[in-house]
């Protein structure tokens, strides 16, 4: 089966429906990271059909829990992730993607300009030292990291009304709990990701 086949199929086992031109898009995303992968180590995962399901259909699965942001900040996004996939599945949806590392940056500069995705900021500053002119409807993190560093570093960057969402793995009881009193914990929904044999939870998150 071929890559931009595979995305089609994960895609339809999550019941998300989008253009061909997007599976080719998702695709050769896939295939920029294994590029790059071979000298800067962007991910651990390897082979593109592996990300598929680790990367991308994980990435898509917080897809619902962004219908009314108008923008997006990914936090610590690394290889872009979830912000690129989002941004090709969502392109009315304007995605900042913040890393501090220059190399990783230049991926995701290079993944822009190939991708020719015009709703695609790349941001490289630490987040905590970041200040831009504006807020943005949701703040979203990927094993970034703990949900009180979280919260504190990122709780300045989302507006009034806006969310912190937290892509983690098995439910984080020990870090909610160190959530800071500026926040609170709106849900934490259990997330199915098709032929991914890990747990996966969001965390949303809202100014007390």
């Amino acid at each position: 089966m071929s890559l931009e086949a595979s995305v089609g199929e994960g895609l339809r086992a999550m019941g998300i429906e989008l253009p061909q031109a997007s599976h080719r898009l998702l695709a050769r995303y896939l295939e920029l990271i294994e590029k790059w992968n071979r000298v800067h180590n962007l991910t651990a995962v390897r082979e593109t059909h592996r990300m598929v399901t680790t990367h991308l259909l994980d990435s898509l699965s917080i897809l619902p829990y962004l219908e009314s942001a108008t923008s997006m900040l990914d936090v610590g996004t690394g290889a872009g992730l979830p912000g690129i996939p989002v941004a090709i599945a969502r392109p009315r949806i304007s995605v900042t993607l913040l890393d501090s590392s220059h190399k990783k940056c230049a991926f995701l500069e290079q993944a822009k300009a190939e991708l020719g995705l015009a709703n695609v900021d790349v941001v490289c500053e630490r987040v905590e030292s970041w200040h831009p002119q504006r807020s943005f409807s949701a703040g979203v993190s990927r094993a970034f990291s703990e949900l009180a560093d979280f919260v504190a570093q990122a709780g300045h960057l989302v507006a009034p009304g806006g969310r912190l969402i937290a892509m983690k793995g098995v439910y984080p009881f020990d870090e909610i709990a160190r959530i800071p009193a500026t926040h609170h914990v709106k849900e934490v929904v259990e997330l199915d990701v098709p032929m991914l044999d890990a747990k996966r939870h969001l965390v949303l998150l809202e100014a007390a």
